[in-house]
């Protein structure tokens, strides 16, 4: 290969690197101030799907599935359409805090824990626990095996990474902690965009999901 033509891959990678730059930062834009959705209106949610599928064409990682140290990790919830996630601040006596999905993918375990606020002492927490298994290079199916949730003092929450541990070494919880046996409560989910921050996923009922590595 000559030097032009080094010099042409070059000058194309930088131009492929500065429009994602730039896609990322309009995403991040247009969902600054929606509350993760929860004050989205029909204008908001139409930009940021446009701007969603605008960062997807720039996506680096097209295999995500063979992305472990990329897509392990603790995630934050930034944006949803997720009616299910969203109705969670309906929650009486309680404000919706953080949502995180954790992935862990030596174990193909999912975590999803919704931390909730509001009276002294009545801080809460919902989580779902899932089996997840690949079913092509960036899709995987997931099945819920659990669902733990209670008070954060009576759980001893500190932090998810804490949390998913005492899950991982066999812990019952002094909370509603039981298993999910129908095989009803399971989905897919596509994972359309991954980098070292931030990350996009497509569910099976039409949800997207945009969130930033903790």
């Amino acid at each position: 290969m000559g030097i032009d033509n080094l010099e042409d891959l070059r000058t194309t990678r930088l131009a492929q690197v500065n429009a994602e730059m730039i896609s990322k930062s309009q995403l991040l834009e247009a969902i600054a101030g929606t509350n993760r959705g929860l004050l989205a209106t029909d204008a908001d949610k139409v930009a940021i799907l446009s701007a969603i599928a605008q960062l997807e064409d720039h996506n680096p990682t097209p295999r995500p599935l063979e992305a472990s140290d990329r897509l392990d990790g603790n995630w934050r919830l930034l944006y949803t359409t997720s009616k299910g996630l969203l109705n969670l601040n309906r929650v009486p006596l309680l404000q919706l805090g953080q949502i995180y999905q954790c992935i862990r993918t030596s174990t193909a375990k999912i975590y999803n824990i919704a931390e909730f606020g509001g009276l002294p002492y009545l801080e809460g927490l919902v989580a779902v626990t899932a089996q997840f298994e690949p079913i092509s290079q960036q899709r995987v199916k997931v099945k819920f095996d659990r669902s733990i949730s209670g008070l954060q003092s009576l759980i001893s929450y500190r932090s998810p990474k804490e949390f998913i541990h005492q899950i991982e070494i066999g812990k019952k919880f002094p909370a509603i902690d039981f298993n999910i046996e129908s095989g009803d409560q399971q989905g897919w989910l596509d994972t359309t965009y991954l980098d070292d921050q931030l990350r996009i996923g497509r569910g099976n009922e039409g949800s997207v999901f945009v969130l930033a590595k903790v």
